[in-house]
Parts: structure tokens; sequence; C-alpha cells
């Protein structure tokens, strides 16, 4: 039986997030290095960590638009140049204010657009048959991305200096250019072919509207009803739990109760390989059990370890810590899944653009979580605090979960499935305001 070309399209994708992932986690590994060379404070790098985090998440809607009217491969492409770009340069920076620019604008924008809505957009063109199984094997991509990275620039950077380390990943960027240049393809039909699964032909996706105007259409559609803002408000705290706090603050959190570097890192690379476990098991959970459950249960237990996690930090690891990070790895981005069945579901073709902007909000929170622990460190002289305040918000988050609609509707034709008119949600979708 031959392979379905969906397969070696979604193997492509998931390297360039494998890439993405280990690039924009690397931030974490420079913290260190990068005070004791310059002196900047854990603020002043948290910006850069912030900026990068915000336009991660920003740039993701516009990218999925952009993908429409371009095509996945001429973007991706792009971004992997930009991310190239952005971490080469920062070997020549003396001021904090370029690390801004590089790590933050250049690299946020190159990882942004290979960010969790190009796997919306491979699955959502690519499969129609196990499309929540293949949502999670490429979203655990990130985590391989941090297995594959963190401890090898770790290495690098303690053994031979952080710039051999951003030279690292200047050189993985550009690998991996000609992989997606050559075998990547935008759509099923450009090849003669239907999405696997698929028992009917399938439009492609339309290219006539500007990306920036389509994008910002459909945030302004999805905001009139309510289930956006409980799916955004929940993935904002999802990105302040892991990306902006845990992938940013863990090691330097660590190193402050006497742990090394390298073993810190080599922790949060434990959690990536507990994440892909955790985050393919939600994918197949996702196509068959109520997303929104899946949701609830998830945003309460991460709160529940991060609530216990300040009392775990010591010199060395030992069995309570390993097991918060086996736990929280399981956990880490198993929310993507079920939060992009949920898009798809209620939005129709216009998922894909409508996850973009719910992925923003993820980094908008992730953004200000970097930051705002770096602040609490810097004035308490611990995390403590950081972590508590995450904890009780994903319990927040778990709560917003479970008032997402449930309901369907096809935002590109302008008509929801229940022929209610735009701007009206179908029944149960609850517009914003309205009781549910």
């Amino acid at each position: 039986m031959r392979l379905h070309r969906a397969w070696i399209v979604a193997g492509v994708a998931l390297v360039a997030i494998i890439g993405a992932a280990g690039f924009r986690a690397t931030p974490g590994v420079f913290i260190t290095p990068l005070q004791d060379e310059f002196g900047w404070s854990t603020g002043e790098i948290g910006l850069a960590v912030s900026v990068n985090l915000t336009l991660f998440g920003l740039t993701a809607p516009f990218a999925a638009a952009l993908m429409d009217r371009f095509g996945m491969r001429r973007v991706v492409a792009v971004a992997l140049a930009l991310v190239a770009a952005g971490s080469g340069v920062t070997v020549f920076m003396t001021a904090s204010w370029q690390l801004v620019l590089c790590w933050g604008v250049l690299v946020g924008l190159g990882t942004g657009s290979m960010a969790l809505v190009f796997v919306a957009t491979v699955t959502d063109r690519w499969f129609v048959r196990h499309r929540g199984l293949v949502t999670g094997i490429l979203t655990a991509g990130g985590a391989t991305g941090q297995l594959i990275f963190l401890p090898v620039l770790a290495q690098l950077s303690q053994a031979h200096g952080w710039r051999s380390a951003a030279l690292t990943v200047m050189g993985a960027a550009l690998a991996v250019v000609p992989l997606v240049w050559f075998l990547l393809r935008d759509t099923p039909q450009e090849i003669g072919l239907r999405p696997y699964g698929a028992t009917e032909d399938v439009s492609p996706p339309a290219t006539l509207e500007g990306a920036g105007r389509r994008a910002l259409r459909v945030l302004r559609e999805a905001a009139r009803t309510r289930s956006f803002w409980y799916l955004a408000g929940g993935f904002a705290i999802c990105g302040a739990s892991t990306n902006g706090l845990v992938g940013t603050h863990f090691i330097p959190a660590a190193h402050d109760h006497g742990m090394p570097e390298i073993m810190a890192a080599s922790l949060l690379a434990v959690i990536g390989v507990f994440d892909i476990a955790g985050t393919v098991a939600s994918g197949w959970l996702s196509d068959r059990i109520d997303p929104r459950r899946l949701l609830g249960a998830y945003y309460a237990l991460r709160g529940a370890s991060l609530l216990v996690l300040p009392q775990l930090f010591a010199a060395s690891t030992h069995p309570s810590m390993l097991i918060f990070i086996i736990f929280y790895g399981l956990d880490w981005v198993a929310t993507v899944p079920p939060t992009v069945a949920l898009c798809r579901r209620i939005y129709g073709r216009q998922g894909a653009v409508v996850f973009g902007w719910v992925f923003a909000s993820h980094q908008v929170g992730a953004a200000f979580a970097a930051t705002l622990a770096g602040l609490v460190r810097d004035h308490l002289g611990n995390y403590d605090l950081a972590w508590y305040v995450a904890g009780a918000l994903c319990v927040a988050a778990a709560l917003m979960s479970l008032r997402v609609a449930s309901s369907s509707g096809d935002l590109s034709t302008g008509q929801p499935s229940s022929g209610q008119p735009v701007g009206v949600a179908p029944r149960g979708a609850d517009r914003a305001g309205e009781p549910a």
C-alpha cells in the first residue's frame, strides 16, 4: 500500500515545528550567561523574552492567513531565514536593546510563523481521518524540540560560551530550509490528491482576500461569541503557566536553590519527554471525549502541581521533583489538541485563523508572565509568588473551559451551521454578554 503524501507533509512539518520550539526555548539557557557577561538584570533579559513571546503569538493569525494566500512552503522557508538571522546577529550584540531586536523581534516573528497555527493548517488541509491524533503528534514536536535543544545548548553554552549556542541555532534553522522547500506542499489538490481519509473532493482555501484583512475580519466575527473569550482567556493562562513561567524561569529558579544549570535544563528536557506522550494521548482523546472536559481537567491538574512546586526546589534532584516533572510534562501542551478541536468545531473553515488569535492570547499571557516573574525575582529575591499566582490562574482557566460552547459554525461562508446570519451565534454558541 502506497504511503499517502499527507504523512510526508506531516513529517516535514514535524521537523520544522521541532526546530521552532527549540529555537524559541533557547533564551532560558542564556539568562545566567548574559547576566554574567553584561550585568543585565533578569527583568531586562525578560523583556526580550516577552517581546519574543508576544510576537510568537501575534504573528500566528497573520501567518495562518499568509499560508492561505502564499502557501505554507514560502511562509515557513522565510520564517526559518528570520530565525537564522536573529540568532546569528546576537553574537555581535553589546546592549540589551539589541537582544530585544534580535531574539525578541526577528526570532519571535520567525518562530511565530511556525507555531501551532502551522499545525492547525496542516491538519485542516491534509487530514480528515486522524486529525486529532496528528494534531497531538505535531504539537508534541514542540516538546521534542525542547528535548533535543535545551541540554545540547546548555552544554555548549557552559563549555564554549553562549555565542556557540546561538550559532548552533542559526545553523539548524538554515539546515531545515531545503527540506521545507523541496518536500512540503501547500494542499493535496496541488498534486492531484484528496486529504487523507476524504471520500470526496475538497475545495482548496480561497486566496483572494488579503491576509491581514482576513485575519482581522475573522477576529471581529469570532469576538462576537463568548466562547472565543473563554478559549482565549484560558489559553492566555496556559501560556503564562508554561512558556512564560516554567519555560523561561525554571532554570534560573532551580539555580537559585543551588542546582547546576545543566541539571535544571535536563529536567526541562524530561518534561519534553513526557509531554510527547501526554500530547499524543490528548490528541487521541480529543477525537473521542468532549474537548471542554479535557481542558478543564488539564488546567485544574496543572494548577495543583504549580502550587506545590516552590517546596520542591533543591540543590539536587529528588523523587518529589521527578514526580512533578513527569506529571507536569504529561500536561505541558496537552491543552492544544482539544483547543484546536473546539476552534474547528465552533468556527468551521476559519478555525485555523481563529486558533491563531487564541494562540496569540497564549503568547501574550506568556509574555506577561516572563516579565512579571523576572520582576518578582528582582524585588522579592525568589519566584515563590509567581508559582502560586500561576497555580490559582490555572484553576480559573479550568472553570472557563467548561463554559465554552460545543456547537459549530462556518464563518467562511457567512452562515453558521444553524442557518442563522453572521453576527448571530448558533443555538448554544452564546453571544458575548448573553447567557448560554
